[in-house]
């Protein structure tokens, strides 16, 4: 990810989750909010109550690469965390992507399209 870090800390987390703005849809949920930077952060929030360590881990490299295909779509200077619902365990990555973008979308992430 060349425009973006990772988010680790759980104060951020916490932070983000209690005062950021967000958006859902069946199968992700999207926090963020400002964060004072010229770069993105990111995190990813798979629940154990989803699956195994495997299953898990996967859904976290699949939306890690979702994330990473439309980063440059992507306004700057946002923490950003994306939360995986269970219905996402099943879906495939066109779904994922498309789920992301909408929502991307809708929370006023993506820059204006060039005319």
């Amino acid at each position: 990810m060349q425009f973006s870090s990772s988010l680790k800390l759980n104060h951020i987390f916490r932070r983000l989750y209690r005062k950021g703005s967000s958006a859902a849809n069946r199968y992700l949920v999207l926090y963020y909010r400002r964060n004072g930077s010229n770069e993105n952060r990111i995190g990813l929030t798979v629940g154990a109550k989803l699956g195994c360590a495997v299953r898990r881990n996967r859904m976290r490299r699949r939306l890690r690469e979702v994330y990473r295909l439309h980063e440059a779509e992507l306004l700057p200077g946002y923490d950003i965390v994306i939360v995986a619902r269970s219905r996402a365990m099943e879906a495939d990555f066109a779904e994922l992507t498309r789920a992301f973008l909408t929502l991307a979308g809708r929370t006023g992430l993506m820059q204006e399209a060039a005319q």
